[in-house]
């Protein structure tokens, strides 16, 4: 069962129909203990980095989620379920992340118009597995105002205004910066391939 993590925000009926559209069973879960039962996780993020650690915390998240992506879990963290994955955000500089990857989420210059929302190309890394199938150059949908830094897991790549990650691929651990749920056939494919993916 794919674990849906629940936190109050993000969008979680286009993670849901999109996980229908590709048979796959899943749930909505707040609970440690349901974390630590699930098969899979998916951590869908809209909103403020803020106030989804917070929720975490309250939840008494934190622990359960780590300790599953340390013993092997598959896991996808999704938009600002990826960027909780590293240390801190700008947006919320008093806050730990789940600190999984190192580096700080910064927010776009001033010369760039934010948020950056839209079908934009990212560049895969050759291999990696959530992009099985694509195109060399996809066309995903992005709706952020910060960004991730590259680390060594960084799996794709996009540019705007500054070169980001837009994916990351370590092991168990996946996260897309894009919307999957929001990118049509291609947002399936890639869900697809992390349901999949044997970890």
């Amino acid at each position: 069962m794919i674990a849906i993590l629940d936190y109050g925000a993000g969008n979680l009926h286009s993670v849901e129909n999109a996980l229908d559209a590709l048979g796959a069973q899943h749930e909505r879960v707040r609970s440690p203990e349901a974390v630590r039962a699930a098969s899979r996780i998916i951590l869908p993020g809209v909103g403020h980095f803020g106030q989804m650690i917070r929720s975490i915390e309250s939840l008494g998240l934190r622990a359960p989620l780590k300790e599953r992506i340390e013993a092997g879990t598959p896991f996808l963290g999704i938009c600002l379920g990826l960027q909780s994955l590293f240390e801190r955000s700008e947006e919320a500089p008093d806050l730990e992340g789940l600190a999984l990857l190192p580096g700080v989420v910064r927010k776009f210059g001033a010369g760039a118009r934010v948020p950056h929302m839209g079908w934009s190309p990212v560049t895969p890394r050759a291999g990696a597995t959530m992009f099985r199938g694509a195109a060399s150059d996809p066309y995903l949908y992005f709706a952020h105002s910060f960004y991730a830094p590259l680390v060594d897991a960084t799996a794709a790549v996009c540019d705007y205004t500054v070169p980001y990650t837009a994916a990351i691929e370590r092991g168990n651990l996946f996260g897309v910066q894009f919307h999957p749920e929001k990118s049509g056939q291609l947002g399936l494919r890639i869900l697809r391939n992390f349901v999949e993916a044997s970890c």
